[in-house]
């Protein structure tokens, strides 16, 4: 499920209200949740999954299903790091996917004085010491946290480059160096749907 939120149902693809404002569903995810639960008894699908769900919807999840979330997607980067989240589903045994990994930089709502995660002063000293690129030292961080990680390129050199980490290994005190860059800086905030009463991002993980 890719948000605890959707459309309103039976009109445009982007539906709007009378207020030109993004028109939303009011159906609960848990009742999504069960119908995927019968795709999966109906032989249609092996795993079911989440993606941009809290903690709290996690576990509302949890307290019901009958088929327990393979894994749980959300963004993930040194700006947001997720410790708390990806530790609140490895105590559920739920594997944990980070997507944007490298800070989206390409993203087409970026404004021009965002901060961009590759060129981080820390991040950029860091590759400098191992011998390897910013998104490099990135990546290696994620993988040693037994995270799931799917960054995104379209260029051949890059993606032969994401995966040359597997040759060294971050110390533990630059494990803890990277998750001090933490700012809460999520990229994909959707405010638009900050009037759903599942919109996610209202709670601390």
């Amino acid at each position: 499920m890719h948000w605890p939120f959707g459309y309103q149902e039976d009109g445009e693809l982007f539906p709007k209200n009378d207020k030109g404002e993004t028109a939303l569903s009011n159906v609960d995810f848990i009742e999504t949740w069960k119908a995927m639960e019968e795709c999966v008894k109906l032989g249609l699908a092996k795993s079911i999954g989440l993606s941009n769900f809290n903690s709290q919807q996690i576990e509302r999840i949890w307290e019901i299903c009958t088929v327990k979330p393979s894994l749980v997607q959300v963004e993930c980067h040194p700006y947001l790091n997720q410790k708390k989240l990806s530790d609140f589903c490895k105590s559920k045994d739920i594997r944990f996917t980070a997507y944007s990994p490298l800070g989206s930089q390409d993203r087409p709502w970026a404004k021009p004085d965002d901060p961009k995660l590759l060129d981080d002063p820390k991040l950029v000293e860091l590759g400098k010491k191992y011998g390897k690129s910013p998104a490099q030292i990135v990546l290696r961080w994620l993988v040693q946290r037994n995270l799931i990680v799917i960054p995104k390129t379209v260029r051949k050199e890059r993606l032969v480059e994401n995966m040359n980490i597997f040759d060294f290994a971050l110390s533990e005190e630059d494990m803890d160096y990277i998750y001090s860059l933490d700012c809460n800086g999520r990229l994909l905030v959707l405010q638009w749907a900050n009037g759903s009463p599942y919109y996610p991002f209202n709670v601390e993980f």
